[in-house]
């Protein structure tokens, strides 16, 4: 198995297991018999911890290692998951995702890095839409898996299945023995960062991580009050629509590298996610899901041209610093949304986050155009 291939393979399996939980934890909470602001604050905890180390581990990527902070991150994912499987105090709870967040975001940002930094020959829009592919497809699966299973036994089986996935993943890092380290200086930073195109791509990035907040805290509990879903028919409604965002990744590969093309498919992409959101809380459970998909596939375009801009936006020996700030932009977008929108959602009723998010992003679409043409864009 290449470096690459590893990658994909870790990828698809830590989003597997880490995405699933997010989506389906909720369901767990209020069965345990925790209060929404209790849930808000701890999906909020799980999204704002990495705020404080998306830099530093994208510094360390850069300087010192990669696989070393993988091994890490991996082997702790897999002792905290076993640890919420045991455990039903909220300040417990509360605790270990935080734990699960830094972990979490450690991986997220050494495995970007890796990716980032890896030299072979290829399309850009072939190379970011197969990792957005792989980090989608994992969810997708995952979701249907962990719907089923929690139906039938116990969420606390799904979590140590989980971790014992995640520490067989352990098995994989040895294969990266080809970092691309350098010696970056904090001015490298704030060259790469301070600058318009970088600070306007930024402000949208973040506003596009607000809607991320609702999917943790209000969007399983919406399709069991709204529709009546049980976890099985959860499942299938979650895990589809995510198959067709990963689809989307992929069919975006498939074009060839044409900056113009690409800005334009952003704006259609954050305008589809936008309106798949809001209109998915109307009519039945069938119209629902058809705008369900519209949102996915959204998303999916979003994600694969998000990888490819800001592999454009910074040099490669000093990517892993700058590329992990923008995540804490988007982590601090996440942690927000997820305070709003739970807040919201129980407070006025579960479709309002919706609304809410939804029109952020159409209004984010528009945004988009002037961010490419005021920010000088070249990507």
């Amino acid at each position: 198995m290449t470096a690459t291939e590893r990658i994909h393979f870790i990828n698809f399996n830590r989003k597997l297991t880490i995405n699933t939980i997010q989506f389906l934890i909720p369901l767990y909470f209020l069965k345990i018999g925790l209060q929404g602001w209790q849930i808000g604050i701890i999906v909020s905890l799980f999204a704002f911890a990495p705020l404080l180390f998306s830099f530093p581990t994208g510094w360390i990527n850069d300087r010192l290692a990669i696989r070393y902070v993988i091994f890490i991150a991996l082997a702790a994912l897999s002792v905290l998951l076993l640890l919420v499987a045991g455990i039903r105090s909220f300040p417990a709870l509360a605790l270990l995702f935080l734990g699960i967040g830094i972990s979490s975001n450690a991986l997220e940002v050494s495995m970007n890095s890796l990716y980032f930094k890896d030299e072979t020959e290829i399309d850009p829009n072939r190379k970011y839409g197969i990792y957005i592919f792989w980090n989608s497809l994992g969810p997708a699966l995952g979701i249907l898996f962990g719907g089923y299973l929690i139906y039938y036994k116990d969420f606390r089986i799904l979590l140590v299945i989980f971790a014992a996935i995640l520490a067989l993943m352990l098995t994989a890092v040895r294969g990266f023995d080809q970092e691309k380290l350098a010696v970056v200086s904090i001015r490298d930073y704030h060259r790469s960062l301070w600058n318009r195109r970088t600070l306007l791509f930024a402000v949208m990035l973040f506003v596009l991580a607000l809607h991320w907040g609702l999917e943790g805290t209000v969007y399983t509990p919406f399709l069991k009050t709204r529709f009546g879903l049980d976890s099985r028919q959860m499942a299938l409604y979650i895990s589809i629509p995510t198959l067709f965002l990963a689809l989307t990744a992929f069919l975006v590969g498939r074009l060839k590298y044409d900056p113009k093309i690409n800005r334009r498919l952003f704006f259609l992409f954050m305008f589809l996610s936008g309106a798949g959101l809001v209109l998915m809380t109307a009519g039945d459970v069938y119209m629902s899901f058809f705008f369900r998909l519209v949102h996915e596939i959204g998303d999916g375009g979003l994600g694969a041209l998000t990888f490819l801009f800001i592999s454009k936006l910074f040099e490669r020996r000093s990517i892993g610093g700058s590329a992990g700030i923008l995540l804490a932009v988007q982590t601090l977008g996440h942690s927000l949304g997820a305070i709003i929108f739970s807040n919201l959602g129980y407070g006025a009723g579960l479709q309002y986050p919706f609304y809410a998010a939804g029109i952020l992003l159409l209004a984010n679409s528009i945004f988009s155009r002037f961010v490419f043409q005021i920010g000088g864009h070249n990507t």
